[in-house]
């Protein structure tokens, strides 16, 4: 493809290169940029989270999966080298094509340098279903990292399905089946099936030219990676299973298995080995004559124009992987099937089961049934051999590789993808079922999600839409509502102007609100001559724009107006001053507050307005709803954690605890006027009505 369309290929050599030594390509058609990896890279990115970790997992094969964390250190360490060389060479690109589980993270590296990039990924190996995924303690960064794509390609719809699962239920993300797009606070991606092709007229070409070798007996030919995913020992038990059942093939048919080495380094691979040797032991032991021996096992790689050869002549093609996210070789050889043609026998576990329909699929733990396929495939008459490898010839030939290409690149090309604005029908699939027969004590944040954020505290007002739907949920008898905000509590309860609501201000250092006993937090007395001193302190430094927000016990220390190239720089200052006034410095948006160590956040706010509002048991009486967009509403989210609806508003480049992301506040007000035109519920009076 590049040697073609020119452009640059990013990728670990597998050499370590020598100073001023360069990779270079045929002709130079295009550019190589190298990235190089260490031993300790290559033991635990590559042997150890890509093929010990993501590989097993994603086959649905869990047994052989390790979870190691020094492993996915490193797996995310590497990932980011990829993304920084990728930035470096690749900013005017039209698009760039990430390829497949070894660099899942790449995408988010590079979308948080360069937001406009476009960027494409492929996952050539299956996508696990959602039981097995979640298994894996990353999967949420390993979901984001691809949802940071514009497009992400899969084999086959089954994998494509598999991942929206995972995304919805993982991430929370909103999910379009019909249109293929996943949304994900304010990243949106568009989801593809592109089945791989092959060089379709290269491989038929070679075949036509290959040397031809006399052969006496018929031939079964497995050709394989040495891989536990391939299903070797099954295919060999089949085999054996076959002479047992169909005696008349003792003699006149072997099975000629060649396994190409690979990951010879890890342990699995050769305990695989070693399985393999001793079943053909087993196999030949119990069934050679002094003339014949049933199976001709072959380690090591092939020519391709051998190879091709050996596919041209084999009577049957048995590729029978226990998973797989294609399967190439099935395609090589039908594309292979030049003269008298052979059978393809298939495993329906194979993702090029989707499309070669003609061949006879089996399930490779079924040892009677893949027997059964391999004596059909033998005893077939000619014309329907011809039949079925004539419908799988054409298909393989329209959609080589090429096709592949175009396909791919074509959507990768297409405008950005955007779900419609969130819907009731939405909001009622999430939402109905969770707060039927119950009251609702609804909890908002402010800035960021009731309002939009914007340059200065003082402008963030609420709009006319969003104060109808705020007092629309505020006037129901079933529903009590909650602001909760970094603001000082005076200011939240001033700008919002609602005397029915409970205030918390201050993250939950200040409490008031209709029947609740106002609350202060004893400690903050200790901290209100450090407030006063580190404010100061803070002014000092506070200059290109940077300012400070007293709010009684707390403080705030803006950086949205300064030159974003000096931002880190005065945030590390004003967090190094929080320190040492003995204040805990916490990042908010484009800001950093100072707030006491004093062990309470918005979580424990949370929890003392519902024991306020609804006793000890408060869990038992009323559903509870949390809408917030900053880093303090994660307090309250891992607080409420299977106890509530939680739902993050706004950009996905953080993660978040909370069980949904919405995109912006139009779709919080949204969500406001569902709660508030909700029929109303039938549950028992609340605390505040006895």
């Amino acid at each position: 493809m590049l040697r073609r369309r020119g452009g640059t290929w990013i990728g670990w050599p597998g050499v370590e290169l020598k100073k001023g030594e360069r990779v270079s390509t045929r002709a130079d058609a295009y550019r190589i940029a190298p990235v190089p990896l260490g031993e300790t890279d290559i033991a635990r990115y590559y042997h150890g989270f890509s093929n010990r970790t993501l590989w097993p997992l994603f086959h649905s094969l869990p047994g052989h999966t390790q979870f190691v964390r020094k492993d996915w250190n490193v797996y995310a360490d590497v990932n980011e080298r990829f993304a920084g060389v990728a930035m470096r060479h690749a900013r005017d690109a039209k698009l760039v094509w990430i390829h497949d589980y070894h660099l899942m993270l790449t995408p988010e590296f590079m979308r948080r340098a360069h937001p406009e990039a476009r960027l494409a990924f492929f996952l050539h190996i299956p996508f696990p279903p959602f039981d097995i995924f979640r298994l894996c303690p990353w999967d949420k960064e390993l979901l984001r990292g691809l949802i940071a794509c514009d497009l992400i390609g899969f084999q086959i719809e089954n994998y494509a399905h598999n991942f929206m699962d995972c995304a919805e239920q993982i991430l929370g993300a909103r999910v379009d089946r019909e249109a293929m797009i996943i949304e994900d606070g304010d990243r949106v991606a568009r989801v593809g099936v592109f089945p791989i092709g092959i060089e379709f007229d290269l491989f038929q070409e070679q075949a036509m030219k290959a040397r031809r070798e006399s052969q006496r007996e018929r031939v079964v030919l497995g050709v394989d990676r040495l891989d536990y995913t391939k299903g070797i020992p099954e295919r060999i038990r089949a085999f054996e299973r076959l002479l047992e059942l169909h005696p008349r093939h003792k003699g006149n048919v072997v099975l000629l298995q060649l396994a190409v080495p690979s990951r010879s380094q890890v342990t699995e691979y050769r305990e695989l080995k070693s399985e393999i040797d001793e079943l053909v032991g087993q196999v030949n032991g119990r069934f050679a004559t002094s003339t014949w021996s049933p199976i001709r096992y072959l380690y090591r790689s092939f020519p391709q124009e051998r190879l091709c050869g050996l596919y041209r002549d084999a009577d049957v093609a048995l590729v029978t992987p226990l998973r797989d996210g294609m399967n190439l070789v099935a395609k090589e050889y039908v594309a292979c099937q030049v003269d008298d043609p052979g059978v393809l026998v298939l495993s329906r576990m194979a993702g090029a089961a989707e499309t070669m329909r003609e061949a006879l699929q089996v399930n490779p733990f079924d040892l009677d049934g893949t027997a059964e396929a391999i004596h059909r495939a033998l005893t077939m008459d000619e014309e329907e051999r011809a039949s079925r490898i004539a419908a799988m010839r054409r298909r393989e030939r329209r959609d080589d590789v090429e096709a592949w290409v175009e396909h791919f690149l074509a959507a990768g090309n297409e405008e950005a993808a955007h779900l419609d604005p969130i819907s009731e029908r939405e909001l009622q699939q999430w939402l109905r079922g969770y707060v039927k027969s119950y009251p609702l004590c609804l909890f908002l944040d402010y800035d960021g999600t009731l309002t939009p954020l914007v340059s200065h505290p003082s402008k963030a007002k609420l709009s006319k839409e969003m104060r109808e739907a705020l007092m629309g949920c505020s006037r129901r008898v079933d529903t009590d509502v909650s602001i909760v905000s970094g603001r000082a509590l005076d200011d939240i309860r001033k700008i919002v102007g609602e005397p029915n609501l409970v205030y918390a201000g201050n993250h939950g250092l200040e409490i008031e609100g209709p029947e609740i006993a106002r609350f202060r937090h004893q400690d903050l007395v200790h901290y209100e001559a450090r407030a006063l001193e580190l404010f100061g302190a803070l002014e000092a430094i506070a200059n290109e724009g940077a300012w400070t927000e007293a709010k009684g016990p707390t403080l705030t220390f803006h950086i949205r107006e300064v030159p974003e190239a000096r931002q880190a720089r005065y945030a590390q200052k004003a967090r190094a001053l929080m320190t040492e006034h003995g204040y805990q410095a916490r990042d908010a948006h484009a800001a950093v507050e100072a707030r006491p160590p004093i062990g309470w956040d918005k979580g424990r706010a949370v929890l003392h307005i519902l024991r306020e509002r609804y006793g000890p048991n408060w869990s038992e009486r009323v559903r509870v709803i949390y809408v917030g967009d900053d880093q303090t509403d994660e307090d309250a989210f891992r607080f409420l954690a299977g106890l509530a609806m939680t739902f993050r508003v706004g950009s996905a480049d953080t993660p978040t605890g909370a069980l949904h992301r919405l995109p912006d506040v139009e779709a919080v007000r949204r969500l406001l006027d569902w709660v508030g035109m909700r029929p109303l519920t039938e549950a028992t009076p609340t605390q505040s009505s006895l």
